[in-house]
């Protein structure tokens, strides 16, 4: 029997397509190397994100094909992960990231803040490099919900460090005010402030930046698009049949801003709040919906006492629905960056 040969495997890869970006994983270079002994076959494959919903998927794809070939004894499938940029953003920013994450609500009270820090910490799980960005400066939980509430800010080069928890870097104004100061700020005001969180912070490279968004529609949402490049915006609203109404709001928001909408993403769904808005309001505005996380009281008890749910009980269903949200997500801008024709519910 003879050795395969390099060129037959690559050969063999052609024919293994890339689910979500639809084309071969040769042609989308994300096979970085082949190496063959005595039969065993070992693929290094290059993904566009840590977060890859469908890696088991292409992983069994893979064997399939190189196992088919005369000569292979097993095949070894390597995984690494080179996460794709939004080119918009180079030149635009002082810091060096890929991808700018937009959550918005079109109301408070819907756990906007809670959806923000549990995907955020739920990317750094899957390996991802990430930070949060909270421009809610009226109300800026984020520190609390991360365990950071009363850390002290400390400064390089000028520049102030963000704190990190579970794996994610933090900003926020609430590091810098003390809690109970209420913030009545102008439009230019919140402007430069917002400005001042993405260039004044010494960020390290990020893969995925989350910005965690006012309720509502405002200056804030303004500010951002003016300052940096949104690669995609989410909408998470509560299962009601006033969902809609509050989705539309977001919706309006993101398309005079010119932000792709990743999709929205239904929380608190259960016997107290029922099931159905979500979706509802996705179908009916003509925008993914992205999923569910079940009403739990357990990631309100995480938020309080700022250990995300996704790391204080990372098997419960509320956990896994982050996580699988995070994927989900991680895939769609994956999808966007390489495939800018395609169309991801642009609006």
């Amino acid at each position: 029997m003879s050795e395969v040969t390099k060129e037959q495997v690559m050969n063999a890869l052609r024919t293994v397509i890339d689910p979500e970006l639809g084309m071969d994983l040769v042609t989308l270079k994300m096979v970085r190397e082949v190496n063959i002994d005595n039969g065993v076959v070992t693929v290094d494959v290059t993904l566009t994100t840590p977060a890859c919903p469908l890696k088991s998927t292409i992983e069994d794809d893979i064997r399939m094909a190189v196992s088919a070939l005369e000569g292979v004894k097993d095949v070894q499938v390597r995984f690494d992960a080179d996460v794709a940029t939004d080119k918009r953003i180079f030149g635009r920013l002082s810091l060096d990231v890929r991808n700018i994450i937009a959550v918005a609500s079109g109301k408070g009270g819907v756990g906007k803040t809670t959806v923000a820090v549990n995907l955020a910490v739920a990317l750094s799980q899957e390996g991802a490099r990430v930070g949060i960005l909270d421009a809610d400066i009226y109300g800026p939980n984020v520190p609390l919900m991360l365990g950071l509430q009363g850390q002290r800010i400390g400064v390089r080069n000028g520049k102030m460090i963000p704190p990190q928890a579970y794996g994610v870097y933090a900003i926020s104004i609430g590091f810098l005010v003390p809690p109970d100061t209420a913030l009545i700020w102008r439009g230019p005001l919140l402007h430069s402030s917002i400005r001042q969180l993405f260039n004044d912070v010494d960020w390290p490279s990020l893969d995925y930046m989350i910005v965690d968004l006012p309720p509502g529609t405002g200056d804030a949402h303004l500010s951002l698009a003016q300052s940096v490049p949104v690669t995609g915006g989410i909408i998470v609203t509560t299962p009601q049949q006033v969902a809609l109404m509050d989705a539309r709001r977001g919706l309006v928001a993101f398309q005079q801003l010119n932000v792709p909408v990743l999709g929205i993403i239904e929380n608190m769904a259960g016997e107290v709040f029922g099931v159905g808005g979500g979706e509802a309001a996705a179908r009916e505005l003509n925008v993914p919906f992205l999923g569910r996380v079940p009403l739990d009281p357990e990631v309100r008890e995480g938020s309080d006492s700022g250990t995300p749910i996704v790391v204080s009980h990372p098997d419960s269903p509320a956990a896994q629905a982050f996580r699988e949200l995070a994927r989900k997500i991680a895939a769609s801008i994956s999808v966007l960056n390489f495939q800018p024709s395609v169309e991801l519910k642009v609006v």
